[in-house]
């Protein structure tokens, strides 16, 4: 296809190979991003979960911080599940020590919020924005948000936490859609990326 947008996914640590089967079902032409020259080829990018701690140093080891929040800022669409939530957030509550975010969302988040690896959960989630039925959140050492500004919004919460939050062309979860074969989380994503792309050629 063409004319479908090229989806980066950072490729440093974590569920790197789902998110690239979960972009290319919803028409993406999805790449593996690990330095800022295979940044600077895509038109929007996932950060996966993992150990967001790991991926933040490994992020300064391989040269795409700065290249990627200066992105960002630019507006670049990006989408953060779990530990990519907790880098795209502008605070982190509990940060570890020297762990540092891209930011690009006006919200505080809480690092392993819902719990340890041996809490992990699924749940039924509202997404505004995602028609039909509840998405299947996977929830594993997941964060949830503490509060957003006003630039946020709010797509999901659950058990009263918000754990799906949008600003702009800035996207996160808690949860890992990207592990359920529901590809509609990405889909909107993918929307996003679509739709940034095509105000930029006008």
């Amino acid at each position: 296809m063409t004319d479908a947008p090229v989806v980066g996914v950072l490729a440093l640590q974590g569920d790197v190979r789902e998110h690239l089967i979960a972009l290319a079902a919803a028409d993406a032409v999805a790449r593996p991003v690990r330095r800022p020259e295979e940044l600077a080829e895509v038109d929007g990018l996932v950060l996966p979960g993992g150990e967001s701690t790991t991926i933040s140093k490994l992020a300064h080891l391989f040269g795409v911080t700065e290249p990627l929040r200066a992105r960002v800022r630019d507006g670049m669409p990006v989408y953060g599940t779990c530990a990519g939530m907790i880098m795209l957030a502008d605070k982190i509550l509990d940060p570890r020590s020297g762990q540092e975010t891209v930011g690009g969302i006006d919200m505080i988040v809480r690092r392993n919020a819902f719990g340890r690896q041996n809490e992990s959960f699924e749940a039924a989630v509202d997404v505004a924005g995602i028609g039909g039925d509840p998405v299947e959140g996977v929830f594993i050492r997941a964060p949830w948000v503490e509060s957003v500004g006003a630039g946020a919004e709010v797509l999901a919460e659950h058990d009263g936490h918000i754990v799906a939050v949008r600003q702009g062309n800035a996207l996160a979860t808690s949860f890992h859609p990207e592990l359920t074969g529901d590809h509609r989380v990405h889909a909107l994503f993918v929307d996003i990326v679509r739709a940034d792309r095509a105000a930029e050629s006008l």
